[in-house]
C-alpha cells in the first residue's frame, strides 16, 4: 500500500536578500517618497504619491498635472483606485487641455513618473 511521505522540514529561514516587500501602489497626491536600502547598500526611491508627471512632447519634457488614471493594464482595479504603474494611461493637464499619456518609468522603483504620448 502506498503511503505519503512526511512533510519536509524547512532547512533554514529567509535570508535578507530573499525578502519581498509590499508594492508601492503609487497614487495621485502630494509628492511623497520612501527611501529603501537594497542589495549592495544602494538606495531605491519608492514613489508613494505624485501630483505631476514629466511628459515627453516634441523631444522636450514638460511638467504636467496628473488628473486621473484612465486605464492600467497591470490590473483593471488599479484604474478605479488611481494607482500608477508602468504602462498606465493617465489623463494630464497641459496648457488647460486634457491629454492622455502612457507611463514609461517604474514609479515604485525609480521614484519619478515619466510619460509619452501614446501611438
Amino acid at each position: 500500500m502506498y503511503q505519503t511521505p512526511p512533510e519536509k522540514l524547512k532547512k533554514r529561514g529567509k535570508r535578507k536578500y530573499e525578502i519581498a516587500r509590499e508594492p508601492a501602489n503609487t497614487s495621485i497626491g502630494e509628492h511623497k517618497i520612501k527611501k529603501i536600502r537594497v542589495r549592495g547598500g544602494n538606495i531605491k526611491n519608492r514613489l508613494l504619491s505624485e501630483k505631476y508627471a514629466n511628459v515627453l512632447i516634441d523631444n522636450k519634457y514638460e511638467k504636467c498635472e496628473i488628473l486621473s488614471v484612465v486605464n492600467n493594464p497591470a490590473n483593471r482595479n488599479f484604474a478605479r483606485a488611481n494607482i500608477i504603474t508602468k504602462g498606465a494611461i493617465l489623463k494630464v493637464r497641459r496648457d488647460n487641455k486634457e491629454i492622455e499619456v502612457k507611463v514609461t518609468s517604474r514609479p515604485g522603483q525609480d521614484g519619478i513618473i515619466n510619460a509619452v504620448l501614446p501611438g
